[in-house]
């Protein structure tokens, strides 16, 4: 069993982060906030997908003006991502963001961080010290050197330089985050600063890629480190639609059994057994459970000879033949039908497994 590091806890709207809470989810827009129909849009669908917190960046006023309207058209909380404007970032926090994202460094010196401050205690929101590889202080730099897999220490000071600002100015709501996009980096920073600090850790390795190259960046680094009890939020950063960030995020925790949200799909890779076109079917199979919530464990299978045998864990599964199908759960065959018939009887049966397991209550471990 993976023994999570104990954190503080601190709130972002109803979603709470560290202590015993979840781990939770969260993405951010790649919208133009300022065009609040498109951005609210895009944070539907995240919801739709599981998201817990979204983040928006806030380049300008008119995006620190739009929070409000975005926050009333939505349900999960939200996070203002601010750079070097503190009037940005305050401006944010009056238009209603539950949460902002500050490298606390960068906003013009003390005095402008302590107007950030205080509207962060008026407001009652937390506040993530947010540094990257890319952003440590010359200064840090030339007395650590650029971080590495063996020497991420300008990270780490950097991170916790900018919380000694905050807590110098009596501010303890914080989070804490030292992204690097290499992943060792990445691994060997969070675990150091997570034995200097109990402030919660949002874990993530920043500009991880696309679908492939990010996923694999992020599994690692995020799985390692998840193992090891270390992060209460993450990100899966990724050149992509944020959607699959969140799917990756949530199949990443379900793989070490922190936490599962909707079903999980089992599928073979194919062989020379294979007698149907299996990548359409578990493709269309895949996109039809991410509209799901009940945890379920279903099977799309390429051949009737070993498909229950090797998926007979799960719920329900379909397996292909010459030219016909079967349905089986628990491994055992429940119906053979025609191929062309197979996706819409798995799907029917999916959707009454659906509508049977709403009433029931959240799903375990899900926090949602």
């Amino acid at each position: 069993m993976i023994q999570r590091k104990s954190t503080k806890c601190i709130h972002v709207g109803s979603v709470a982060i560290g202590g015993d809470a979840p781990i939770s989810v969260q993405s951010m827009t790649n919208t133009d906030t300022s065009d609040v129909a498109a951005t609210v849009a895009q944070i539907h669908r995240l919801e739709k997908a599981g998201c817990d917190l979204i983040r928006v960046a806030i380049p300008d006023m008119k995006s620190a003006e739009a929070v409000r309207s975005i926050r009333d058209s939505i349900t999960i909380p939200l996070i203002a991502d601010i750079h070097f404007d503190w009037r940005l970032a305050v401006g944010a926090m009056e238009h209603g963001a539950q949460a902002i994202r500050i490298n606390p460094g960068n906003l013009g010196g003390p005095e402008k961080l302590a107007k950030v401050v205080d509207a962060a205690k008026i407001h009652k929101v937390p506040i993530r010290v947010g540094v990257n590889s890319g952003s440590i202080e010359k200064d840090l730099l030339k007395k650590h050197g650029f971080p590495t897999p063996d020497k991420p220490d300008a990270l780490i000071e950097s991170g916790l330089r900018n919380v000694a600002l905050l807590e110098g100015l009596g501010f303890h709501d914080i989070k804490i985050s030292i992204k690097s996009s290499d992943t060792l980096t990445t691994i060997n920073g969070y675990r150091l600063l997570s034995e200097k600090t109990d402030y919660p850790l949002h874990i993530g390795v920043t500009e991880a890629g696309g679908l492939i190259a990010g996923t694999v960046k992020s599994s690692v680094g995020l799985g390692i480190l998840l193992h090891d009890g270390i992060g209460d939020t993450l990100r899966v950063s990724l050149t992509r639609d944020p959607v699959e960030e969140v799917r990756v995020g949530f199949e990443l925790l379900r793989s070490l059994r922190i936490r599962e949200r909707g079903p999980e799909l089992i599928s073979c890779p194919t062989c020379g057994r294979t007698r149907i076109d299996l990548f359409p079917l578990a493709a269309e199979v895949e996109e039809y459970i991410q509209t799901m919530e009940t945890n379920v464990k279903v099977a799309v299978m390429g051949c009737v000879v070993n498909g229950p045998g090797e998926a007979k864990e799960a719920d329900i599964g379909i397996a292909g033949g010459h030219g016909v199908g079967i349905l089986f759960k628990k491994g055992k065959i429940i119906k053979k039908v025609p191929e062309n018939e197979l996706l819409p009887l798995l799907l029917s049966e999916l959707k009454k497994i659906e509508e049977q397991g709403k009433g029931r209550g959240p799903i375990s471990g899900s926090g949602s």
